[in-house]
């Protein structure tokens, strides 16, 4: 990335899992021997950053000219690779047709400086009718925040348009929210704000990338990402640790 490229952080999730509470090895690696395609499009860096349940997300820094062309590659790889159709039904051309689809987030990076993410991603079981307000009390957590360069849009409900693919209904009920950070050392604040103003609403749960969602429903479950230079950490762990009670 050069000082005058324009980008945008870049997250789409969709349930395309055979089953209900987690997604197969065979569906992960699939997706990640397909991640190429989409970098080969022009990609500055792409990865399968969230495994949450049944959902996955595929996450990538892209220069804005080049945003609608890497949505559709990714709605394309996905699609390839489905084990189910599921999400990738939803989405429609015509606003009035929109049903249930994938998730989509998008967030600027700050000129000159290197690519740095964060991504919270949500799967719901029965618990539609609140994940929203969890995800925006953790998007509000951040805003402000010393080391913040930008932050996804508030969930609303309501019909979403996302760009180079088309619409989805206000059905879509498995967020997701992708937050540009402009160093390695805001990470950690960052990410302790979202997660704890997510935890901090009614049966909701943190859990580590690829974990199975055994819930009881009427919950709501949560996976973290940093996509920092390219890789992928899992931060469900050390954000656990950080947080214990020393006795």
């Amino acid at each position: 990335m050069t000082s005058g490229d324009k980008m945008k952080a870049i997250a789409i999730g969709a349930d395309i899992s055979s089953n209900d509470v987690s997604v197969s090895k065979t569906l992960i690696k699939n997706i990640e021997n397909n991640l190429y395609r989409i970098k080969d499009l022009g990609a500055e860096k792409v990865g399968l950053t969230n495994i949450t349940g049944d959902d996955i997300v595929i996450s990538a820094f892209v220069e804005d000219d080049l945003v609608e062309d890497i949505n559709n590659r990714i709605f394309n790889v996905l699609k390839d690779c489905a084990e189910d159709i599921g999400d990738l039904k939803g989405i429609s051309k015509n606003k009035e047709e929109a049903g249930e689809g994938i998730s989509y987030a998008e967030a600027k990076i700050k000129q000159g400086r290197y690519p740095d993410a964060v991504i919270l991603a949500f799967d719901t079981y029965s618990g539609e009718n609140f994940v929203g307000n969890v995800a925006n009390s953790a998007i509000e957590a951040a805003i402000g925040m010393d080391g913040l360069s930008d932050i996804s849009q508030k969930i609303k409900n309501e019909t979403k348009e996302i760009p180079g693919l088309g619409f989805v209904s206000e059905e879509t009920d498995d967020p997701v929210i992708v937050a540009t950070v402009e160093d390695m050392e805001s990470v950690g604040t960052i990410v302790g704000a979202m997660v704890g103003a997510a935890l901090g609403n009614k049966n909701v749960y943190l859990v580590k990338r690829g974990t199975p969602s055994y819930i009881i429903p009427g919950s709501v479950i949560l996976s973290v990402s940093a996509f920092l230079n390219g890789n992928i950490m899992d931060l469900a762990v050390p954000f656990h640790e950080r947080t214990r009670i020393l006795r």
